[in-house]
């Protein structure tokens, strides 16, 4: 399972590294209580329950990475992270600038992110595309087991601030992991489903609602290639232009709202650097402009779905 694929990465980056400490809060929601009892029970000096207050943990963690600790830091839901707007984004994000390349802050933001069913407005907040437009943070959202595991390694042995961002619906997906310890660098996408009619491009849980699409299209002799972003900061440009230029049509199926979202900066980059190689319009497959329902039939339809991917898909392709 996802949950236990990230409890693998936490408890071998905690077994490799001393300064690895985790403030362990609610790391995985509901799923990950039993993955965690082993870090738990093997690193109890380094880990640590203090009261809920997250800007003043976060200032904390970002000054123990200073000191030379690297923290992981969970806020569980993410909208919980903008009581620490302050400490993310003008401490941690701005702290190896401002000090002129002196001082770092290797730790590790964590959080879960999305329509989560029934969570309504303030627990279901993806705010991953606000973070990117702050300069200094690394942002990671992986979309199964194996890259969890793989991307959180690396981002805990990272110089930099980053923010680890999970969907709590994926917690409970499976997947294949590799044995062994092995890191995936940030920055690198990866290609999902290989296809040559029309290039979806996603992150986190949407490259399922992407693979879920792509299924459906195949039977309709459309061959969608879907292509896993990873990470936003740093950004694999060239995976989208080189599955763009195969293909001449993109989609892209983000979880945040669509004004100033991951969509909107995917379909801008496209439009700059690559705009002959389309073949037809961008389309872009959000959540809806509108704070999210409690109601679950409400929420359905404010979210991404593979039904409104393959009717943006069909329609490009004509």
């Amino acid at each position: 399972r996802y949950a236990d694929a990230l409890a693998a990465a936490i408890y071998e980056s905690m077994a490799a590294d001393p300064r690895v400490a985790l403030v362990a809060g609610s790391m995985m929601g509901l799923a990950g209580a039993a993955p965690m009892a082993p870090i738990r029970k093997d690193f109890a000096d380094r880990i640590f329950e203090p009261p809920i207050s997250e800007a003043g943990l976060s200032g904390i963690c970002v000054g123990a990475a200073i000191a030379g600790a690297r923290p992981i830091l969970p806020f569980g839901t993410g909208s919980f992270s903008f009581r620490a707007w302050d400490q993310i984004l003008h401490e941690a994000g701005t702290c190896h600038y401002m000090s002129n390349g002196v001082s770092t802050v290797p730790m590790v933001f964590h959080m879960l992110h999305g329509l989560r069913g029934s969570g309504a407005p303030q627990h279901s907040y993806s705010p991953q595309s606000m973070m990117w437009n702050c300069p200094g943070l690394e942002i990671v959202l992986p979309s199964s087991p194996a890259d969890v595991k793989g991307l959180f390694r690396s981002a805990v042995k990272s110089d930099n601030p980053t923010l680890f961002i999970d969907h709590a619906k994926l917690m409970i997906t499976d997947g294949e992991v590799p044995d062994g310890d092995y890191d995936i660098p940030l920055g690198v996408a990866d290609v999902k489903r290989v296809g040559g009619d029309i290039t979806i491009v996603a992150t986190s849980l949407q490259v399922l609602t992407a693979l879920d699409a792509a299924e459906t299209l195949a039977a309709d002799g459309i061959a969608a290639e879907v292509v896993d972003l990873r990470t936003l900061v740093p950004l694999d440009t060239e995976a989208v232009l080189s599955s763009v230029a195969k293909t001449g049509r993109l989609i892209v199926v983000d979880e945040c709202n669509p004004r100033c979202s991951i969509a909107s900066e995917i379909a801008a980059t496209v439009a700059e650097e690559g705009f002959d190689l389309l073949t037809a319009p961008i389309a872009r497959v959000t959540r809806m402009a509108a704070p999210a329902p409690y109601a679950k039939a409400l929420e359905d339809h404010i979210s991404p779905t593979p039904d409104r991917v393959v009717e943006a898909a069909r329609r490009l392709v004509g």
